[in-house]
């Protein structure tokens, strides 16, 4: 398998990234038996075109075992959610595709981690534990070698202690943060101005929903910063998205979004239209990389917009707010 593994990472252009989605859909097919039988179901086992692959809806994650491979089980990842719900289990066999695929996508989009010091405010996602993008931060947090780097649960004073350390010194500092949790740093008028904050998504039943825009306001104003970062991630993947200060989302060249529409799901819809986010992430080989989202977006070329989720869905994980 390290030679589709590689291929994966050595993705350069859409012939390449076409060539190994075919290559990917083969292996899953053959090795995982929950889409296996989801494609036989619909009649799409021979896919003539990348359109026709078959995406496999994001709730499976929550009732049966996605693997795509006859490896232990390392551990699992699960979603966030208020007590009572059923959390979404994304079994981990190679945790070492997850590292290879996150700090490829990080250094590219947001830098070098060995030259920042990285600031975690995920008050949430601690508690419930399991959490994928805490395994993502704490590994960040490593790699930036810099004993100001680290979590923060309530200790906002020394998160700010530290995040001037850190100006003081001419590092760059990321700020990973839920939004209820920035929201309460906004509201005692904390000046983050030289940091980049990147805000993971939701209120996670703390306080009243937002829209995005909302949200970023009141950050922005808060904080005393230009522009809030995003990050769409979730834990049925193994790729993130990150947005710039136009709510624009970048994707690694292995992986890609299609939009659906709502009431069709094997229906495309042209770029500019909003709809269902199907996404490819070839990361996921040892699961499934065709994931059907409950996610709202729209698509431009090589990014995309979200634009909220579904009426009835799950208000969890990363970037989930209503707009």
């Amino acid at each position: 398998m390290n030679n589709l593994e590689n291929e994966i990472f050595s993705i350069q252009s859409k012939a390449d990234f076409e060539e190994v989605v075919k290559n990917v859909f083969e292996f899953q097919l053959k090795n995982c038996k929950v889409y296996s039988n989801y494609c036989e179901k619909l009649g799409k086992t021979s896919p003539k075109t990348i359109f026709e692959i078959p995406f496999l809806p994001i709730s499976f994650f929550k009732t049966h075992e996605i693997i795509s491979s006859d490896r232990a089980v390392q551990f699992e990842f699960k979603s966030s959610g208020t007590t009572g719900m059923i959390r979404s289990r994304h079994l981990v066999q190679n945790p070492a595709m997850y590292e290879r695929s996150f700090e490829a996508i990080y250094k590219d989009f947001i830098g070098n981690p060995e030259e920042q010091v990285i600031l975690a405010l995920l008050p949430n996602y601690i508690k419930q534990g399991n959490s994928s993008l805490i395994y993502m931060v704490e590994k960040l947090v490593r790699l930036s070698g810099n004993n100001l780097s680290g979590f923060y649960l309530d200790d906002c004073e020394k998160l700010v202690s530290n995040y001037k350390r850190a100006i003081a010194e001419g590092k760059k500092v990321i700020l990973f943060g839920v939004s209820y949790a920035l929201l309460d740093l906004a509201e005692n008028k904390i000046d983050l101005s030289k940091a980049l904050i990147i805000e993971t998504g939701g209120m996670k039943g703390r306080r009243k929903e937002l829209t995005k825009e909302e949200l970023h306001q009141e950050l922005i104003k808060g904080l005393n910063t230009d522009f809030i970062a995003s990050e769409y991630g979730m834990t049925e993947l193994f790729s993130q998205s990150y947005s710039d200060k136009n709510g624009i989302f970048k994707m690694p060249k292995w992986m890609q979004i299609f939009i659906r529409e709502v009431n069709d799901p094997f229906h495309f819809l042209e770029e500019g239209k909003t709809g269902g986010i199907n996404v490819i992430d070839l990361a996921n080989l040892y699961s499934c990389s065709f994931i059907e989202t409950q996610d709202l977006g729209k698509k431009q070329g090589d990014t995309f917009q979200l634009m909220g989720r579904f009426d009835h869905s799950d208000l969890r994980g990363c970037n989930m707010m209503v707009e």
